[in-house]
């Protein structure tokens, strides 16, 4: 966050592209839309955004109390989905010119264009405004420029062929983007996946993304693209298997054999529950077990490996193995509370599809339903080049 005096200078600035005033959190909706816009960073500057709330439109604060609650509001809003890809936000309370005033550093997307709704939002001067279709094709080209991740950048020898393209126009782009910019019929389908990082318009390759969602054949570019289940008669390796299978295909299809085989894999026992009332009791919380193998598709590492995501399901336990070691800003230490994105377009789709609620609540998510069920913690080993995390039965 910058100091005290050039938040006041850029609060003073009327006509700056880089500040929105409001005097109260009335209405969310245009809150988001400025953090979009923010994000997005339609002029290129690579500057930070500012959104001040509890200033009047000329830059005087109102002298409005600022409460935890509405600090923890807008800090959510970088996590509760609306906005794709999670913006990069950082919420405080600061006094400007004696008051106390919410400020909300908003940082330049690396991913853009970033849409609130389906609709991606930017700032002309000090005007805040849904994006043209060229404004939306320069946002996306910045995006193939500066691509880091594996999963935003172009797959060689890749090919619109390779896609399930009416999987994608019939089932993802509405979801996605805005009716109304679905409408724009103008674009190309090389515009439009490339607008959301599927598709790099420079190299005429699908990303590597649009490979691992949508391809018809991921392996052929991606050879640890698959998920691997074993159920064991016992606790051990050499047990007896009782059960394999390999999930392959795009993640579309894999996350829907997914919600088939999970809940075939829990076991339900009669016990006395309160009041001398029999009651069916799982072995394992359903909800826990798919948030972890979410985490794990969505979290591991696909470059550099032929390690598939091992889901090994024992007598008294489950293990899932995920290729690829903690991410970025995420340690041993923070990993429980703090996220951050080795796949942010996987991330994103997983949004857009329902797979995910809410951004960096997965492992909280598991770990509550494993205490309601009388499940022992769930235990992690974080290793540099890969996570297991143990289920046990419950007790």
């Amino acid at each position: 966050m910058l100091r005290v005096e050039e938040l006041e200078r850029l609060l003073a600035d009327l006509e700056s592209h880089r500040v929105e005033r409001k005097q109260a959190l009335t209405d969310p909706e245009k809150i988001r839309q400025a953090i979009c816009a923010f994000a997005n960073d339609l002029p290129g500057t690579g500057l930070p955004g500012y959104l001040f709330i509890g200033v009047d439109d000329s830059g005087v604060p109102v002298g409005k109390p600022v409460t935890d609650q509405l600090l923890l509001t807008l800090a959510d809003m970088r996590s509760d989905g609306n906005i794709l890809p999670p913006p990069r936000l950082h919420v405080e309370k600061v006094d400007l010119r004696g008051s106390p005033v919410a400020v909300v550093e908003v940082q330049p997307s690396d991913a853009p264009p970033v849409r609130f709704k389906g609709q991606v939002w930017v700032r002309v001067g000090p005007r805040r405004a849904t994006a043209t279709a060229e404004e939306e094709r320069r946002l996306s080209e910045r995006s193939i420029a500066q691509a880091r991740t594996f999963d935003q950048r172009a797959c060689p020898g890749g090919r619109l062929d390779d896609l399930l393209t009416d999987t994608i126009l019939n089932d993802y782009l509405p979801r996605a983007i805005a009716r109304s910019v679905l409408a724009e019929n103008h674009r190309s389908l090389e515009e439009k996946l490339a607008a959301l990082r599927l598709f790099d318009l420079r190299r005429g390759e699908p990303t590597h993304a649009a490979i691992l969602l949508f391809g018809k054949n991921p392996l052929e570019f991606v050879p640890g693209a698959y998920v691997q289940f074993v159920r064991f008669d016992g606790d051990s390796l050499t047990d007896r298997v009782q059960d394999q299978k390999e999930l392959k295909g795009n993640l579309f299809t894999t996350l829907t054999q997914l919600d088939t085989l999970l809940p075939l894999q829990v076991r339900t026992a009669r016990v006395q529950g309160p009041g001398l009332v029999a009651e069916d009791k799982p072995d394992y919380p359903l909800i826990a077990i798919r948030e972890l193998v979410l985490n794990a598709l969505l979290h591991r590492n696909y470059e550099g490996t032929s390690a598939p995501v091992r889901l090994n399901w024992f007598q008294g336990k489950v293990e899932i193995h995920s290729p690829g070691g903690l991410y970025g800003q995420v340690t041993p230490q923070n990993f429980r509370r703090v996220s951050d994105y080795r796949n942010p377009v996987l991330g994103e789709a997983m949004k857009v599809l329902g797979y995910v609620e809410r951004f960096g609540v997965g492992i909280a998510r598991a770990e509550a339903a494993l205490a309601a069920n009388n499940n022992p913690p769930a235990e992690f080993a974080i290793e540099p080049t890969h996570m297991l995390v143990t289920l046990r039965a419950s007790r």
